[in-house]
């Protein structure tokens, strides 16, 4: 079976109907408005199959519009985190006997579940994490990706499961991957449903159970992934969701001393916490995607206009809140001004805006406590170097209920700057001047981080010298849709180096299943 990558698809349909495509979607934000406007919905927990309503609950408002409530949502405990673990543990044994082509079915069918309701997931992202359509359907069509995905990929290693060559005559040998156990799979929130989908996935089809802990800034999508597996028909127990926030559920969950795995992607020190927190004597293994500070390269040979376009997509899409974002620019000294004057143009032509609008380009920030930091950023970057556009909270209309950033350019910082050295997940992009690539590619890499890098150059021998050099596992040359984001799912492995990964493999790749797997050899003696 070949595999089809369903947002190659989605943009061919839309190029051919587009205006199908914004009519489905707004079609769908308006009946989900009409429905949290009058009665939003309290959000159960769910382990063993049941519904779990805690005694304690938080609200959870929309970034775009904080007089927007998107829900109610639990405030799960250590008690709950106890009782889905014994669910998921209780459940393994059928779960990980079943044949792996039988698991498969119950993920097809999530996949055309998801399909048939593209529209209503990505208007509950558009709601909950800010995303405009474009990337909200993005999100779902990813998720829908990473299914199709992995099941192709558990196909095509006929379940990893392979005859060995035997040492002697009268032994045969079958040697195979098995799953954990339980799985702890705590989500983002920048890609609410597609990460999460792909995690979750991974771990259940590989024969793992789990228990889900969504982000607190943006659990609707994963209660609606959740909803979906039910839809599918998933077994109780084999999927337990707990939500709420990091220190009552995630530290619980990730801690508790019969996790055998995590699947994680947040901070670097969240995730180096979870990394260090095995019980003592039982090491397990952590999937971990940790951020990055990701660079692109502009050389003197770049077509100019495709670089700025390259670099304007990944350094403000999402408001710069994407792992692999672009946050350091580094130019050749000869085109730095005249590539400078091209970013500001194109940065002040972005439309701030509501996520739901048709015109939006970026939407707001996640959350009061990401502004507060953006502003405190743009404070020090005007303090330190010098702002070239942006720096401030875009407050125009109906945007003053909402946290939306002006996409900022700064040059001027050193290199040890907290700015050019920190991660923000914000709209914020600091640029410097280089004499030559081979400056660049050391700059680059004088990081912790190593996850996504880019460079744009007509020259072969530099070319040749940024991908021999460059110490990061997701790198473009020349990409003008993004410069150091959107890999594809099966296309590009999404692999951190350095503090950006715990493993070194990469998510929607060959790489990424049997890590939730261990391996074992069966000799039978005729």
């Amino acid at each position: 079976m070949t595999y089809k990558n369903e947002n190659t698809l989605h943009r061919l349909e839309s190029q051919g109907n587009g205006e199908c495509f914004h009519t489905s979607y707004e079609r769908e934000v308006e009946r989900l408005l009409d429905e949290v406007k009058e009665s939003p919905l309290n959000h159960p927990d769910h382990i063993d199959g049941k519904e779990r309503l805690s005694a304690h609950r938080f609200r959870d408002v929309s970034p775009g519009d904080e007089r927007l409530l998107v829900g109610v949502f639990q405030r799960g405990h250590s008690g709950d985190v106890n009782d889905a673990v014994r669910a998921s543990r209780n459940a393994f044994p059928m779960w990980s006997k079943m044949d792996w082509a039988e698991r498969m079915r119950f993920f097809t069918e999530a996949a055309d579940i998801m399909r048939r309701r593209k529209y209503e997931l990505a208007a509950a992202i558009s709601l909950d994490n800010g995303k405009n359509r474009y990337e909200a359907v993005a999100d779902v069509d990813e998720a829908i990706d990473f299914i199709n995905y992995y099941c192709s990929e558990m196909r095509r290693n006929n379940g990893f499961e392979r005859m060995g060559d035997p040492p002697y005559p009268e032994e045969e040998v079958r040697v195979l991957l098995r799953p954990y156990g339980v799985w702890a799979v705590i989500c983002p929130f920048n890609f609410p449903l597609a990460i999460t989908t792909g995690m979750t996935v991974a771990a259940l089809l590989t024969g793992n159970t789990a228990v889900l802990k969504p982000s607190s800034s943006a659990p609707l999508p994963v209660h609606l992934l959740y909803d979906v597996l039910d839809q599918a028909g998933l077994p109780d127990g084999v999927l337990n969701l707990v939500s709420g926030y990091g220190t009552e559920v995630g530290d619980p969950l990730a801690n508790h001393p019969t996790i055998d795995g995590v699947a994680f992607t947040g901070s670097i020190q969240v995730g180096q916490e979870i990394m260090r927190s095995a019980p003592l004597g039982r090491p397990r293994p952590v999937i971990a995607e940790l951020g990055s500070k990701n660079p692109i390269i502009v050389s003197l040979s770049a077509d100019l206009e495709k670089a700025a376009q390259g670099v304007t997509s990944s350094a403000f899409g999402f408001s710069g809140q994407k792992c692999s974002a672009c946050s350091r620019l580094y130019v050749h000294e000869a085109v730095f001004d005249e590539f400078m004057l091209m970013m500001v143009e194109m940065a002040e032509n972005l439309t701030v805006g509501s996520p739901f609008e048709r015109e939006t380009s970026i939407g707001p920030l996640i959350t009061k406590t990401s502004m507060d930091n953006y502003l405190r950023w743009t404070r020090k970057a005007s303090r330190d170097g010098k702002v070239l556009t942006g720096g401030s909270r875009d407050r125009t209309g109906a945007l003053t209920h909402g946290y939306y950033a002006r996409p900022t350019i700064v040059t001027g910082l050193p290199d040890a700057h907290e700015l050019m050295q920190k991660e923000l997940f914000a709209p914020l992009l600091c640029a410097q001047p280089c004499s030559s690539l081979s400056e660049a590619v050391l700059k680059s890499n004088s990081t912790e981080f190593g996850l996504t890098a880019g460079l744009f150059s007509r020259d072969q021998t530099e070319i040749s010298e940024f991908l021999e050099g460059i110490e990061f596992g997701v790198v473009y040359v020349n990409r003008e849709r993004g410069g150091s984001t959107g890999a594809m799912v099966g296309g590009q492995a999404f692999a951190g180096w350095k503090v950006s990964g715990s493993t070194g493999k990469g998510t929607g790749s060959i790489h990424y299943l049997p890590q939730f797997m261990r391996e074992q050899s069966r000799t039978v003696c005729r």
